[in-house]
C-alpha cells in the first residue's frame, strides 16, 4: 500500500493518528460519560481502540523500513531509491541532459552530438596588396575586410564497441571563405560545386579482431600534417605553409587498427588527393603509424603515394554530340595522359613537456613527376611550434617555417619560402576564444603583392584578430 508520494511526509504519521484517534475517541468518551451503562458506546470504544493500534502497529514497521526525512527527495515509497548521477540530477533544460550530448545513446537524438562553429577574423596586410589578397594563405585569405572564415555544421554519432555499439557517422557541413580554399580548386575536383559544402562525410564500424579494427567509408579530412580544419583546434589562427600544400581531405575507405596503448596502424584507399570524385583510374594509397611510448608524446609517421593527373576532361554547359556524359555532362578522355607519381612522406611529433608548455614539429618530404620519366618536383622543409599557457583564459603560441619549393610545385616558382607567427589567446568564456596574430612572411625572391600592380616585394606582413565560437557536444578537438 502506497502511503504518501514524498518520503519526508510519513514520519509524521505517528502524530496523525494521535490526533485521529482523539478526534474519534473524544465523542465517544463524551457520551460513555453521560450513558456509562451504555452497551454500544461501549462497543464502539473497543472498536476504534483497536483501530488505532493497528495504525500504530504499521507507523511502527514503516519507520524500521524507510530512512528518515530528507534523503532522497522526491522517490516513491514503493520503489527503491535511484543513485543521484550527473544525467538524473540535471534539469532536463540544461546542456547535460541535452538529447545531443547524451552518452548512452538516448534521447531524441539517439546519443549524436550537433556542433556548431563560427569563426570570423579582420586582418590587415601592410603591403595593401592589389585586391586585398594575403598570398600563400589557406584561410585568412583577406586584407583589410571583416571576413567569415568559416560557418561549420558537425554532426557525430560515434561507435562505442566497449558498450556494445559497432557503428558510427559523422557529417560536417562547411560554409565562407575555407570553404573555397578546400574545395574550390577545379584542378582537382571535376565538379567541385557538387561537393563544395561537404567536408566530411563518413560511416564507421569497428569489427571485433583483436584489440578492435575500425573501418571508416567516406570523405574524411587529411591527417597528412599537423594541423587541421577547426581554428579553435589550432595553436595559431591561420594556417601555416604546410597546411595550405598538403592533401585537405580523401575520400576511399582507411583502416585503424590498434595493437596496444603504445602504437597503431592506418592504411587507406582513396579516389586521390582532394578528390570527391576520381579523375583517374589510380588508386591512392597511404601507410601511417602512430606511437604515443609516453602518455605525452606522440608521434605520427606517414608515406601517401598517388597519381594526381586527370586522364578525363569535363566540358561543363555544353552539348557535344558523341561524347559520354555524368549526369548531363559530356566528358572526353585525355590521350596520352601523364602518370608521373606523387610521393608524400609526412611525419610530426608533440610533446606536451609540462601541464603549460607543448612543443611540436613536423617534417616533409614531396616529389612528384608528370610523366614517369620527367624531371621531378621537389618540396620540403618543415614547422616547429610552441604553446605556454599562462592561466586557464590566457596563452601565448608560436610557429616557424620553412618551405623549399624546387620546382614551384606549391607557388609556382622556384623559391624557398619562410613565416613566423606569434598569436596571444585569450578565452573569454566556454566557446568563446579571442586570437590576436602577427605574422611574417618572407622568400629569397620577389613575390608577395603590393599595392602596384607588377611591383613585388620579398616578405609580407600581417595584423589578424580572430573570433571564434562554438558550442555542442562533442568533446575534445573536431
Amino acid at each position: 500500500m502506497q502511503l504518501c508520494k514524498h518520503s519526508g511526509t510519513y514520519v509524521s504519521l505517528r502524530g496523525t493518528m494521535a490526533m485521529l484517534a482523539v478526534a474519534f475517541l473524544m465523542p465517544c468518551l463524551t457520551r460513555a460519560q453521560e450513558s456509562s451503562t451504555n452497551a454500544e458506546t461501549a462497543k464502539r470504544i473497543a472498536e476504534l481502540t483497536a483501530l488505532v493500534q493497528r495504525l500504530q502497529a504499521r507507523v511502527d514497521d514503516l519507520e524500521t523500513r524507510v530512512p528518515p526525512q530528507g534523503k532522497v527527495a522526491g522517490t516513491s515509497l514503493v520503489e527503491p531509491a535511484k543513485p543521484v548521477t550527473e544525467a538524473t540530477a540535471a534539469p532536463a533544460s540544461s546542456p547535460a541532459a541535452s538529447s545531443s550530448a547524451a552518452p548512452d545513446g538516448k534521447g531524441l537524438l539517439g546519443g549524436t552530438t550537433v556542433n556548431v562553429l563560427v569563426d570570423g577574423y579582420y586582418g590587415y596586410n601592410f603591403n595593401e596588396p592589389i585586391g586585398r589578397v594575403n598570398l600563400l594563405r589557406a584561410y585568412d585569405v583577406s586584407s583589410n575586410a571583416f571576413s567569415i572564415n568559416q560557418a561549420g555544421l558537425v554532426l557525430e554519432n560515434a561507435a562505442d564497441p566497449a558498450n556494445g555499439k559497432r557503428f558510427g557517422l559523422r557529417v560536417d557541413l562547411q560554409f565562407g571563405q575555407a570553404t573555397e580554399t578546400l574545395q574550390g580548386n577545379a584542378s582537382n575536383e571535376l565538379r567541385p560545386d557538387v561537393w563544395r559544402n561537404l567536408f566530411q562525410a563518413y560511416g564507421t564500424y569497428v569489427a571485433p579482431v583483436g584489440n578492435g579494427l575500425t573501418l571508416d567509408f567516406g570523405k574524411w579530412a587529411s591527417s597528412l600534417g599537423i594541423e587541421g580544419n577547426y581554428s579553435k583546434d589550432q595553436i595559431n589562427y591561420s594556417r601555416s605553409f604546410w597546411f595550405d600544400f598538403l592533401p585537405f581531405y580523401h575520400t576511399g575507405i582507411r583502416l585503424n587498427y590498434k595493437f596496444n596503448d603504445a602504437i597503431a596502424l592506418n592504411y587507406w584507399v582513396t579516389n586521390g588527393t582532394e578528390q570527391t570524385e576520381p579523375f583517374n583510374a589510380f588508386k591512392d594509397e597511404l601507410i601511417g603509424l602512430n606511437l604515443q611510448p609516453h602518455k605525452n608524446l606522440s608521434w605520427t609517421l606517414n608515406y601517401y603515394l598517388g597519381q594526381e593527373h586527370p586522364d578525363v576532361q569535363f566540358f561543363p554547359n555544353q552539348t557535344i554530340a558523341g561524347l559520354p556524359t555524368q549526369q548531363g555532362t559530356p566528358f572526353e578522355p585525355i590521350l596520352n595522359s601523364p602518370r608521373g607519381k606523387l610521393h608524400i612522406i609526412d611525419s610530426y611529433i608533440t610533446w606536451q613537456t609540462t601541464p603549460k608548455l607543448t612543443l611540436a614539429l613536423e617534417g616533409d618530404y614531396v616529389i612528384e613527376r608528370l610523366y614517369t620519366n620527367s624531371a621531378p618536383q621537389h618540396t620540403d622543409g618543415g614547422a616547429g611550434y610552441v604553446r605556454y599557457q599562462f592561466t586557464p583564459r590566457m596563452a601565448l603560441g608560436g610557429r616557424a617555417e620553412y618551405l623549399s619549393d624546387r620546382g614551384g610545385l606549391f607557388t609556382g616558382i622556384t623559391q624557398s619560402v619562410k613565416e613566423t607567427t606569434v598569436t596571444f589567446e585569450e578565452k573569454i568564456a566556454e566557446g568563446f576564444l579571442l586570437r590576436q596574430e602577427w605574422r611574417r612572411d618572407f622568400s629569397d625572391q620577389p613575390y608577395f603583392y603590393t599595392s602596384e600592380l607588377g611591383r613585388l616585394k620579398k616578405e609580407q606582413n600581417t595584423a589578424t584578430m580572430g573570433v571564434i565560437w562554438w558550442f555542442g557536444g562533442k568533446q575534445g578537438g573536431w
